[in-house]
């Protein structure tokens, strides 16, 4: 398909694609969309970036409005037809975010339960009907075991960022919360990378399912240009110092491995009277969110962060990663990496390497 209008998309849809101007579709939407159209169980392996929110916000408005439109408007509160899985709160309010761009012509209407929101909110966000339930998986279950949440008419089913659900123990979540839809329900799995656990839950939820595979999965991205700055005698901080000099357009997203790396960071940050802010975990949960949304406005232009801030976040403005403390694997140097040239755009990620990390740095020349 050359064109997203190609898809034979409702009128409402379709409006709302032309006021959003997009138009051609990037290759994990070109492949999955018809799939998910046809109502077949999709998993879509494809790099951060790569546009694979849309390819199921659009099948999914899609559906449930053709739902809507034999069978009338939900009614039941807590009772939707469609729910997305995801990892953080963070991850679900931009799911929401995106859903919420394409409902204003289809009006259908979009709610989330999420960890980290107290659960006043969480019961007032179900409290009356919805079409799409956004979740992160241990909510949806609370929920579900307190009868506040059913299941019994979700027709699509998709769990988004799966290889970061996998790392917090989620399996049992899922399958409890695959057995409480209808056994005619469709369903979708995204993820970047195909972990061990991926592959566990693909054997059990998606036995026989083709996974789509973009020819980016697990690569670094064309437009993104690498740099590496070696250190010696782990002195970092200089380094860091005289890279930080040079701006670049859109801000920086500073990478370490712990937390205490974090903190310690940001300290000596200060003292050379560099502005910077904190993304990581065990931290006030609402201090968090203050910092990414002082990032994402370019009110702080310099984010460190631990891999919490790898998956899944889209924070459009980023130029430029720096992995202060190059990670153990591929897989999560990918993850940081698709922080920035996501969507086609330029990106630089900039690596300080010691000794230690070369064979790190053998892997990923196979990966470019």
């Amino acid at each position: 398909m050359e064109s997203l209008s190609d898809f034979d998309f409702l009128p409402s849809i379709q409006t709302s694609l032309t006021e959003q101007r997009l138009t051609t579709p990037t290759e994990i939407q070109a492949a999955v969309i018809p799939r998910l159209r046809a109502g077949k169980d999709v998993v879509g392996v494809a790099e951060t970036g790569s546009g694979k929110t849309l390819a199921y916000v659009l099948p999914m408005l899609d559906r449930l409005k053709r739902v809507e439109d034999d069978a009338g408007a939900v009614k039941a509160a807590g009772r939707p037809r469609g729910v997305v899985l995801v990892p953080t709160r963070e991850l679900g309010e931009q799911v929401t975010r995106v859903f919420k761009t394409f409902t204003h012509h289809t009006r259908l209407r979009v709610r989330s339960v999420l960890g980290g929101t107290t659960l006043e909110v969480a019961k007032r966000n179900v409290a009356g009907p919805c079409d799409v339930l956004v979740a992160t998986p241990g909510r949806l279950v609370q929920f579900l075991q307190r009868r506040r949440v059913d299941l019994g008419d979700v027709r699509m089913l998709v769990f988004d960022e799966t290889d970061q659900m996998l790392d917090k123990g989620f399996l049992p979540d899922a399958t409890t919360i695959v057995e409480s839809c209808p056994a005619e329900r469709q369903m979708a799995m995204f993820s970047a990378t195909v972990s061990t656990g991926v592959q566990r839950l693909c054997a059990r939820l998606f036995a026989g399912v083709d996974i789509v595979r973009t020819r980016g999965s697990h690569r670094l991205v064309p437009t993104l240009q690498t740099q590496n700055l070696d250190v010696e005698d782990g002195v970092r901080f200089p380094v860091l110092e005289r890279l930080l000099r040079k701006r670049v357009s859109g801000g920086t997203l500073i990478f370490a491995n712990t937390r205490q790396q974090v903190d310690r960071l940001a300290q000596e940050m200060a003292k050379a009277g560099l502005p910077c802010a904190v993304y990581r975990g065990e931290m006030d949960k609402a201090e968090r969110r203050q910092n990414l949304l002082a990032f994402r406005k370019g009110d702080v232009r310099v984010l460190i962060a631990t891999d919490l801030g790898a998956r899944g976040l889209d924070v459009e403005h980023v130029g430029r990663v720096v992995n202060y403390h190059l990670p153990q694997t591929l897989e999560n140097y990918l993850h940081r990496a698709g922080r920035t040239a996501r969507a086609g755009r330029k990106g630089l990620v900039v690596n300080l390497v010691t000794p230690r990390d070369r064979p790190l740095l053998r892997q990923l020349e196979t990966a470019k």
